[in-house]
C-alpha cells in the first residue's frame, strides 16, 4: 500500500487520523524474523538506492533478508559478498543474480525485475590502476541500480598521465553529470580530473599500497587535502560513492526535462 491509497481512505472514512498516522509511519520495513529490519521504502524516502552489506552476515541471515527484499522491491544491492556467500545466493536464485567482474557486488532480482529503471542521468567511473577497479565497480553497479548509464575509464593513473589525456575526448562526450574516481596509494587522480573536466568529482580512495600511509590512509589525506573543489567519501566506500553520484546525475537530469529534482514521497 502506498501514501495516496492511506489518504484516499482517510478521506473516504475507511480509517481515522491515528490510523492513518500509524499505517504511514511503519511503511516501508519488513521484519525478517528476528534478525533484521528490511528498508524497502529508502529509494522512494530518500532517492538512495537500498543495499544490503553481506559482509558479517551468514549465509542463511543473508539469502533470509536478500529474499525479503527481493519480494517487496523486486530487486536489490548486496554489497562486499565473499565468495561462499556469493556461491549461496547463486544457488538459492538461480539466474536472477548479476555480478560485477570482482565478484563481491551483485545484484539478486525477481524474473519480472530484471533490469532497474533508466533515470536519464549519466554517472563516470574512473580508476588510477587495476587493483582500483574492483572498489570502482562497486560504486558503477550502484549508480546503474540508482537508473544512470555510466561510462568506465580504467588504468588511468597519474604515474602514466597521457593514458588520462588519451581518453578525455571519450569523456567530454559523455556528458557525465557526476565522476567517481577510485585511487589507492597516494590518491593524486581525483585532484588532476576535477581540475579539467567541468562535472562534479567524487574522490573514492582505495585500500591499495604498502607502507606508511598504505591501505587507503595517504590516499584519504590527499584527497582531503586536494586543492582541486572534490568530494570525497571513505577508505573503500563504493557504495556511497556511486549512491552520491546518481544522486547528482538524477537531480540534473531531472532539471534538464523540468521535473521537480528534490526529495522523494
Amino acid at each position: 500500500m502506498d501514501i495516496q491509497k492511506i489518504l484516499e481512505q482517510y478521506r473516504r472514512g475507511e480509517i481515522d487520523l491515528a490510523e492513518a498516522e500509524e499505517t504511514i509511519r511503519s511503511m516501508g520495513f519488513l521484519s525478517v524474523s528476528d534478525i533484521a529490519r528490511a528498508d524497502t521504502f529508502r529509494c522512494r524516502r530518500t532517492g538512495v538506492q537500498e543495499a544490503v552489506l553481506a559482509e558479517g552476515k551468514t549465509d542463511e541471515d543473508l539469502t533470509a533478508i536478500v529474499r525479503a527484499h527481493v519480494e517487496a522491491a523486486g530487486r536489490v544491492l548486496v554489497t562486499r559478498v565473499s565468495a561462499s556467500q556469493m556461491e549461496k545466493l547463486e544457488a538459492v536464485f538461480p539466474n536472477r543474480v548479476q555480478k560485477s567482474r570482482s565478484q563481491t557486488i551483485c545484484v539478486v532480482h525477481s524474473d519480472a525485475c530484471p533490469k532497474p529503471l533508466k533515470s536519464g542521468g549519466t554517472v563516470a567511473i574512473i580508476s588510477a590502476g587495476t587493483v582500483d577497479i574492483k572498489v570502482a565497480e562497486e560504486a558503477k553497479m550502484t549508480a546503474e541500480e540508482m537508473g544512470c548509464n555510466t561510462i568506465e575509464i580504467y588504468d588511468v593513473g597519474v604515474a602514466g598521465y597521457h593514458r588520462l589525456i588519451l581518453e578525455m575526448e571519450k569523456l567530454r562526450d559523455a556528458l557525465p553529470d557526476a565522476i567517481v574516481v577510485a585511487a589507492g596509494r597516494e590518491g593524486t587522480l581525483p585532484t588532476v580530473v576535477a581540475g579539467i573536466i567541468d562535472a562534479p568529482v567524487i574522490g573514492l580512495p582505495v585500500s591499495s599500497g604498502y607502507g606508511a600511509g598504505g591501505n587507503g590512509e595517504a590516499a584519504l589525506l590527499s584527497m582531503l587535502q586536494s586543492c582541486s573543489v572534490i568530494s570525497v567519501v571513505n577508505i573503500d566506500a563504493g557504495f556511497v560513492a556511486g549512491a552520491y553520484a546518481a544522486r547528482i546525475a538524477n537531480r540534473m537530469h531531472a532539471a534538464r526535462i523540468g521535473k521537480n529534482g528534490g526529495g522523494h514521497l
